[in-house]
This record gives structure tokens, sequence and C-alpha cells, in this order.
């Protein structure tokens, strides 16, 4: 019998949501030199043996889901490859697309495509596993003892590890403050039926990744802009979403919309390398009443509905109780079950998933020359507005299941997005 790990309340969740998208989680960096692969191996290696999940298979029995860790070798985990600039991006974007499905010996699947010279590193993991935030770390962590162990021959071993249970977002409260976190068993957020307009669900339709760049100039005006009017560049972003999404759909304007936004529950952990690699990720629901007379009434709706969330002092934190209990006290099954008719899954919504620090994902000197993050390939009518930025450069993505004509859609909702930052900026 192999060993087992719990299957932890995010973990189960993102379980759940294989009826919404396929839980996979994008990366690719882009350098210009070519990477060590006996180095990057080593490495991988010794982070898999670090953190077991990654090498674990989910089984869900009906009763008490749990992991049960599996044999692997590197090369179930590490594809090299050498391809012709021609060939790069089609080979990236089949890789990137690719679904790990849970019981799988492995849980994250890496890429390095050579091409002239230079590598492309590209990953691609389960949500149940880690989130975007730990994703990132994972990122850092990896490119710090790739260099310690080409520079020094130091084994790589400087990876945190710890509980992955979501209970550790209330470690950190007094005992009053706990006390009220784990009573808010009501889930703030509604349900709301503005979608997307992509085409109706097809059998034939294949998973693909859209992305828009917004230059560093252009992201210094969208905060300069932005702090003249009290709002963040989130805030911003989230206004040129709405404002775009009223006109791409023909929305009625006296119609009230709302988008999910991510919240990383980190928020409340005063030190987080404590923890292990996992899910500590929640959401808040960000609602205009309408489109407003302009973009900067939109902009206002936007800041208000923002700032009240960010005033509760356990922001994210509601109906996690509920969830807990749902899953304690029935078999898992019944659980999903029950869970399905109150949680209101967002059809629309936007996880900022922030800075890709080149400094700290450059590997013997290299920093990445080009690079982003993204979020689940969604199924309709659901989709996610994902957000990285890196040397200030934003890209903004979104994984459909789809097919060309939503590609065209996609395409035209980011030109939108662009004209409604411009509108932003006068």
């Amino acid at each position: 019998m192999g060993r087992k790990l719990n299957a932890e309340l995010w973990d189960k969740m993102h379980y759940l949501f294989r009826d919404f998208n396929d839980r996979m989680v994008h990366v690719q960096l882009d350098y210009d030199f070519e990477i060590n692969i006996e180095a990057l191996k080593t490495v991988l290696f010794c982070f898999f043996e670090k953190a077991p999940v990654l090498h674990s298979s989910f089984y869900d029995n009906k009763v008490h889901p749990y992991w049960k860790v599996e044999d692997y070798h590197i090369n179930d985990v590490l594809t090299v490859k050498e391809v012709s600039e021609d060939d790069l991006a089609q080979e990236v974007n089949d890789f990137l697309v690719q679904y790990i499905p849970p019981e799988n010996h492995v849980q994250m699947k890496v890429a390095v495509f050579n091409h002239g010279g230079k590598s492309t590193l590209c990953l691609v993991e389960n949500h149940m596993c880690m989130d975007g935030g730990d994703l990132k770390y994972f990122l850092k962590a990896l490119c710090k003892n790739y260099n310690r162990f080409v520079e020094e021959g130091v084994t790589p071993l400087e990876v945190k590890t710890g509980t992955r249970s979501y209970e550790a977002v209330y470690e950190d409260f007094t005992i009053t403050e706990r006390r009220a976190a784990k009573r808010l068993y009501k889930n703030i957020n509604t349900r709301d039926k503005h979608g997307f307009p992509l085409t109706p669900d097809n059998i034939a339709d294949a998973s693909f990744i859209a992305k828009r760049k917004l230059s560093a100039e252009k992201f210094e005006q969208i905060r300069a802009a932005g702090k003249k009017r009290g709002a963040t560049i989130n805030d911003m972003l989230l206004t040129a979403y709405f404002y775009s999404l009223y006109e791409l759909a023909q929305f009625n304007p006296d119609d009230s919309i709302s988008i999910s936004c991510a919240i990383d529950l980190r928020r409340h952990i005063k030190d987080s390398d404590d923890t292990g690699m996992t899910n500590q990720t929640a959401w808040m629901q960000t609602r205009v009443p309408r489109r407003g007379k302009d973009i900067f009434e939109t902009l206002d709706y936007v800041i208000k509905s923002s700032n009240d969330f960010k005033n509760d002092r356990f922001m994210g934190l509601h109906g996690l109780p509920l969830l807990s209990l749902g899953y304690k006290i029935l078999p898992h099954a019944a659980s999903e079950e029950i869970i399905k008719i109150g949680y209101a899954n967002p059809l629309l919504a936007m996880s900022n998933i922030g800075i890709l620090e080149t400094d700290k994902l450059a590997l013997e000197g290299h920093e990445p020359y080009d690079g982003f993050l993204s979020g689940a390939v969604k199924y309709k009518p659901y989709v996610l507005l994902s957000v990285t930025s890196m040397r200030k450069e934003l890209t903004l993505s979104m994984c459909v299941r789809g097919n060309e004509q939503d590609k065209i859609i996609v395409n035209n909702f980011f030109d939108l997005i662009e004209n409604s930052i411009e509108l932003l900026l006068q």
C-alpha cells in the first residue's frame, strides 16, 4: 500500500471544479540562452521529493478522497525538444493546453524547447496541488536552487514544506477573531446570469490560449491615471473589463453585472513560508449597478465595490466554514452534490496574478525576456481573464475551450479592453 496524503478542502473544491474548467495552470518563460538540462532535472526531482503531492494520484472513493504517492521517473515530468523558430509557437501552445488527469501519477509537466541558442521553459500543473501564488513561489525557488546547483554544486533543498490545510488562514488571528472567522458560514457571493458571449458549446471545441500585451509605457500611464482617481491597477483593469463587456455582449446599460476577482488568502498569514505549497485563493464579487454614463462612473462603482470588500477584516473567508462542514459531515459524493446546489461558480472572473520578478526568475544570470502565467481553461459559458506583468509589461490572457469564432470574439474583447483603457487615460 502506497503512502497516502490528505485531500485538503481546496483540493476537493478544485476537483469539484472539473465541471467548469480543466484545472490546469500554465506558465511560459523565455530565455536567451540554453538551459542546463541536467541541472533542471536535478532540481525538479528534489522538489518533487519535497512536495510528494506533485507525484501523487487523486483517488475519489466517494467517501473520503485522498492522494496516493506514486513512483515516477523524472522523464515523466520533463520533456526536452529542439524546435525551429517557425514551429516554436505551435509547440508551446500544444504543450500548454494539455490536460493532466487527477488520476495521473504526476501532477506537473515541464518542457524545455530549445530554438536558435535560446530556451523556452513551459510548465503545466494541476490547480488541485497549488494556486498561482504558490506556483510563483515554486518558480522562484526552482530558479534559486538551479543557480546554486550550477554555481556551487549545492544539492537543491530550499523549498518550503508544511501544512497544506486551508485552516492556516486562521492561525495568526486572535482567539476572538478566530472564533468570529469560523462562524462566517454565509457565502456573500450571489449568482449572476450575465456571461461572456461565446458560441454555443460544441463537442468539436478545443482548448486555446489568447493573449494581449500592454506595453510598460501603457502600464505607467494606467498607474498614474488610476492614482489621480484613487484607483489601483486592478481597479482600472477591472473597469475596462466591465465597460468592454457591456459593449461586447450588448448588455442593457441599466443591468447590474458582477465579476469575481481572485483573492490571495495569504494576506491573513504572517509568514506563508511556514506552510506547504497549496491553494489559498478565494473570490470577491465586484459588482456595478449599471454601466454608468461614462467609463469614469463605471470606475467609481468598481472602486466602491472593491473597497467594501477590502474593508472587511475577514476578506475572502466567508463561506469557508460551511464548505468545511459540508465535506466533514457527509460522504464526499453527497458533499459535492450539496455544495453544487449552494455554490455560485462565477460566469465572469478575473485573476490578477501579479508580478513575475525577472531577477528572481534568472537562470545563470539570464533573466527571462518574456513570459506569462495564466489560469485554467474554462468551459463555456465560464471565462477567466488572467493578468501578469513582467518588467511592467502587462499580459492579459484567456484560456478557453472553443472554436475559431470564439478566438475572434476573445480578440475583439481585447481590442475593446484597449479602447476602454484609452478612455480611462483621458
